[in-house]
């Protein structure tokens, strides 16, 4: 048994915490998951990006042991979704677009249920998750407070301490910011990207910027398929068949950009035309280099060895709005 458990344990670790291959889910004719796959890798914030509708709720409530699937299969920590839900429930901590909560409990003792519900027994090792939830979310100044009397930013907080009471590895977090104002999503994705070195996250938005900003890797879902799945930089390169840098120098020859364009790797230089630049002796290109390969180095060495001034290299990303419209558009005539 033991050797069982450390194999599933290391399996878990190297291939990823979540493991989704071929799920799919119908509703008679209605395909809301269509065949997909992915994985959740340690440590890592994975967004699940999507419209409404997109399939990214149900797939969680599949994850999570709310919904069974018709097709396929779901591993978490090493363990199937089907065959063994509890050990499944234990090392997750799911957040849903409306947090479970009863509004009529203080918040101290609600989150004092969930962890007795969760299986913390002993009331010592209670009372110290409670703290720690407590402080973590930054629930101090309201634990005395009956829920009903939160204001949405806090009924979050208080949704999300539930899902972290029992210390899970992994957290499903489903539109975790939905409805708050911007000081409050600020304040919720600062502490999901805290969260993320002492657990794995799967979080769902349809606000790709949030997914931008807190997410490590991003998996796009439309109509219950996957379009794609990678880093934003990663996904731009393949949208546009190149990597892309960005330099700003200031002097060197007149030919500078005819000698980055003789650069190994280098496939089109453009220069910019912005005549502010241009009155402070400040140059910009843009270099488009052949997919996957990294030239940063080789293009900073020829502007100091042009004689110029480095003042700006870095890789020129399309946003994810950008992104999410070229893949979701599909092939143009």
């Amino acid at each position: 048994m033991t050797g069982v458990f450390w194999d599933r344990f290391f399996d878990s670790r190297r291939l990823g915490l979540i493991q989704v291959n071929g799920l799919t889910k119908r509703y008679g004719n209605f395909i809301a998951v269509d065949k997909i796959s992915f994985n959740l890798r340690k440590g890592e914030i994975l967004g699940f990006l999507g419209p409404n509708g997109a399939g990214k709720t149900t797939t969680m409530r599949i994850i999570t042991g709310y919904l069974s699937s018709t097709e396929g299969s779901v591993e978490v920590a090493g363990h199937d979704i089907f065959r063994e839900p509890l050990a499944v429930k234990r090392n997750i901590g799911y957040l849903p677009e409306l947090p479970p909560l009863y509004k009529e409990m203080r918040v101290r003792d609600y989150l004092n249920f969930c962890g007795r519900i969760k299986g913390l027994s002993s009331f010592r090792e209670r009372r110290k998750r409670l703290k720690y939830v407590i402080e973590r979310c930054a629930l101090e100044e309201v634990a005395s407070l009956h829920i009903q009397k939160l204001s949405k930013g806090y009924r979050q907080r208080v949704g999300l301490a539930q899902a972290l009471i029992h210390n899970p590895p992994i957290l499903i977090l489903d539109e975790p910011s939905a409805g708050l104002d911007p000081h409050q999503i600020i304040a919720i994705r600062q502490l999901i990207r805290q969260l993320a070195g002492e657990h794995s996250i799967l979080l769902s938005t349809h606000i790709l910027p949030e997914a931008g900003l807190t997410c490590d890797r991003v998996l796009i879902i439309d109509r219950g398929k996957i379009l794609a799945e990678d880093t934003t930089e990663k996904l731009t390169g393949k949208l546009k068949g190149h990597d892309t840098v960005s330099l700003l120098v200031r002097g060197g020859p007149a030919d500078l950009k005819n000698r980055i364009g003789k650069l190994g790797g280098v496939v089109k230089v453009s220069e910019q035309t912005d005549d502010n630049l241009k009155k402070d002796g400040i140059r910009g290109f843009s270099v488009s280099c052949e997919l996957g390969e990294d030239r940063r180095g080789e293009l900073a060495r020829a502007i100091f060895e042009s004689g110029a001034e480095l003042l700006e290299l870095r890789p020129q990303s399309m946003t994810l709005e950008e992104i999410f419209i070229k893949i979701t558009a599909g092939p143009q005539d």
